[in-house]
């Protein structure tokens, strides 16, 4: 993991210098560039994503914990992540406004992911006060 962060680290550095150099002249090649290397970074990280998923998995087996309990925590984990991404390339593009506006619709969108665990949750009190 610490050599795939080393070479993320580096792809990053070498793009977000390369496009400081071209955006004086073509901005938009600049903003693509960084965007080709973000995606590079990302798949590069999706092997741990992965790993991660496994682990949340395997966790939820020994508690017994059932399936619905856990995947809206990975739902989301991911939608801050994609939200968080999004955000940033807006900002990066010069649209502030469209960047807030994707946060907004983020924050949402992870409150209904949540709710299959909120219910879990009251039918759990529910049930102990029965």
């Amino acid at each position: 993991m610490t050599e795939l962060m080393t070479q993320a680290a580096a792809v990053a550095v070498t793009a977000a210098l390369c496009a400081a150099v071209v955006r004086r002249g073509t901005p938009e090649i600049a903003l693509v560039l960084v965007l080709a290397a973000g995606v590079w970074v990302l798949l590069s990280a999706a092997e741990g994503l992965t790993s991660v998923a496994a682990l949340m998995e395997e966790l939820a087996q020994l508690a017994g914990l059932d399936r619905t309990v856990v995947e809206p925590v990975f739902k989301t984990v991911v939608l801050s992540i994609l939200t968080k991404l999004t955000g940033e390339v807006c900002r990066s593009a010069g649209e502030g406004g469209l960047a807030s506006a994707v946060e907004i619709a983020g924050t949402v969108l992870a409150l209904a992911a949540a709710l299959p665990l909120v219910r879990g949750v009251m039918e759990l009190m529910a049930e102990m006060l029965v």
